[in-house]
């Protein structure tokens, strides 16, 4: 008989957040893979777990995928934990339960923390249906792209976002989405965990600001149903085709965005990802 392969969600910060089953599906699996041994052994040794740790994560998740479904075929026991939370939400775990799943091998869920859903419950946005992104690029332009694609979806909008990005994910999201209610939540179950609420223009100002933009973050935006038409700004075809008008009286580009800036009430910086916006509509 094939061994079971268990994916263990761990605390995102708060190591009371742990469940009871979790440390007994840890103590008695054969074989625990982790994304950082290093790191998950730190919570092994709190609650005094000695099984065997081997890493897995996503420089080597293809070959460590038929590694470990090979023990479990054998009717090893084997537990998948990420660095925080629930595996495989983005973090690394795909291959090696798709392949097990090809194999008949059994795959068994153990619940507990996962981040998006804590920021979720606690954020006062929408809940009833929402779209989680994961992480949006990490360059300006892809990035722009991928909030157009996502513009029209009613959902509340979740991303994961690195402090040393997220101001330029909520200017570029203020730019495409228009001026949405959005809430950040930093540090989840933390000492400093915080819930900064408002427009996206408001928290851009506090994040903008690098001692507020420390931590692990959850960036939430409403839904296109939530906002409506008259507090969606300035749309980026109007910022276009009066960027055009002075552009045919002679000005250059860059003296025509920062006028039509100017009298459409933008800042240049908006203006200039709206029209990226623009552009990259037409090139679709």
């Amino acid at each position: 008989m094939p061994g079971t392969l268990y994916i263990v969600a761990t605390p995102i910060g708060n190591l009371e957040d742990i469940t009871q089953r979790a440390l007994r599906i840890l103590r008695e699996v054969d074989l625990i893979a982790c994304e950082d041994t290093r790191h998950t052994r730190k919570l092994l040794n709190h609650f005094g777990i000695e099984t065997k740790t081997i890493s897995y994560h996503e420089h080597n998740e293809r070959e460590r995928a038929d590694e470990l479904c090979a023990l479990l075929e054998s009717g090893k026991n084997v537990a998948i934990v990420s660095d925080a939370g629930t595996p495989l939400i983005s973090d690394p775990g795909f291959r090696v339960v798709n392949l097990a799943a090809e194999k008949g091998i059994p795959v068994v869920p153990v619940p507990a923390a996962s981040a998006l859903v804590a920021a979720l419950s606690a954020s006062g946005l929408a809940s009833d249906q929402f779209f989680f992104a994961g992480f949006l690029p990490p360059r300006a332009n892809p990035r722009i792209a991928a909030l157009e694609k996502l513009r029209s979806i009613d959902a509340t909008l979740i991303f994961y976002e690195a402090p040393h990005r997220i101001a330029a994910t909520l200017r570029d999201a203020l730019a495409v989405l228009g001026d949405r209610e959005a809430v950040i939540a930093r540090e989840l179950t933390k000492l400093y965990e915080e819930f900064a609420r408002g427009k996206l223009s408001k928290l851009i100002e506090r994040f903008s600001d690098a001692k507020h933009a420390r931590g692990e973050m959850v960036l939430m935006i409403a839904g296109a149903q939530s906002i409506a038409p008259h507090e969606q700004g300035v749309p980026s075809a109007q910022l276009a085709e009066r960027v055009g008008e002075l552009e045919n009286e002679g000005m250059d580009s860059k003296a025509a965005l920062k006028k039509a800036a100017r009298e459409l009430g933008l800042k240049r910086d908006e203006a200039y990802r709206m029209m990226l916006t623009q552009k990259n509509r037409r090139s679709r």
